[in-house]
């Protein structure tokens, strides 16, 4: 496997991720699609230096996608991901704007 840094692909900064954090400490990232849970919690808790008190995950297929050129329409699908939703334990943050 490779290191923890490979895991995580990005943060998902959205609004309804920003309300997540916001309430309840919930952070989103778009992770690798072979990896479990485990690996992530330590990926996210070695990266940003917080303890992450649990892991949910979701897979996403990727979308359909055409486009009308000269040469005709041509259809393609964009690839799909795997999303993390992390809860930190109280009194812990990760803050995606600090190193802007």
């Amino acid at each position: 496997m490779s290191n923890t840094g490979h895991i995580i692909i990005k943060p998902l900064v959205t609004e309804k991720m920003t309300q997540l954090s916001e309430k309840l400490n919930r952070y989103g990232f778009a992770v690798r699609r072979d990896v479990n849970k485990l690996q992530i919690k330590k990926a996210v808790e070695d990266m940003y230096n917080v303890t992450v008190k649990s892991v949910n995950t979701m897979r996403y297929a990727g979308k359909l996608k055409t486009r009308y050129t000269k040469a005709g329409v041509i259809s393609g699908r964009k690839q799909g991901y795997k999303k993390a939703i992390v809860t930190l334990v109280e009194g812990n943050k990760i803050d995606f704007y600090s190193n802007i």
